[in-house]
């Protein structure tokens, strides 16, 4: 199974990027997406061979998830469970014979770690949530979690230490769900690789220079 995650920051912004072209060439068999920004019917195109399933935030213009399957899902579950959470569109589960497939979008502490209470209990839910599905059978998670776990994982962890996405703690409860018995294949895979990164900044052109 190929599975692709990628936090779009507006999905009807990509669409005229030539998203569509780029979707259909990685060929996945289940595409999940964080920060869509829509409301329901906002979508600005229809994906064929997939079904898609979308988690709208009340706000608008806002948070966002989906996910576009071609395998039909048993089930499908929106949120987990607490209006104050779900309300933002953060997780989407998909329920397959054998598997449960969670995509989710962490909260972002913000500057100043303004948000650092909301994320924290999120997490500490988000980490509740999973572990319940996980005494059923198997889970699969992936999404835009919002942290760097260790300084590798980084460009410039000292600049960083901290900051949003690289506090304390944030990195204790990414700790905490590793501890909790899931796997960052990731870095299970590719312990010891540096330069390996996910997002960049737009400024200071940090893409083209891998400052990630």
């Amino acid at each position: 199974m190929k599975a692709i995650s990628w936090n779009v920051n507006g999905l009807r912004a990509v669409a005229k990027k030539g998203f569509e072209e780029k979707f259909y060439k990685l060929d996945a068999d289940i595409f999940a997406i964080q920060e869509t920004k829509l409301q329901e019917g906002q979508c600005p195109f229809e994906i064929q061979g997939y079904h898609d399933y979308f988690h709208y935030a009340q706000k608008k213009g806002y948070s966002g998830t989906a996910v576009f399957s071609k395998q039909e899902p048993k089930a499908v579950f929106y949120g987990i469970g607490i209006d104050k959470f779900d309300d933002e569109g953060r997780v989407l589960t998909l329920e397959f014979d054998n598997y449960y497939f969670v995509c989710v979008y962490t909260p972002n502490a913000q500057d100043e770690l303004k948000r650092i209470d909301f994320r924290c209990e999120f997490e500490d839910e988000f980490r509740k949530y999973l572990k319940r599905l996980a005494k059923k059978k198997g889970a699969i998670i992936c999404g835009d979690m919002n942290v760097a776990h260790n300084p590798i994982d980084l460009a410039r962890p000292k600049a960083n230490i901290g900051h949003a996405g690289f506090s304390d703690q944030e990195r204790e409860k990414f700790g905490k769900l590793l501890d909790a018995g899931f796997i960052d294949t990731f870095r299970y895979l590719n312990p010891d690789l540096e330069g390996a990164y996910s997002w960049w900044s737009y400024r200071g052109q940090a893409r083209v220079n891998n400052v990630g």
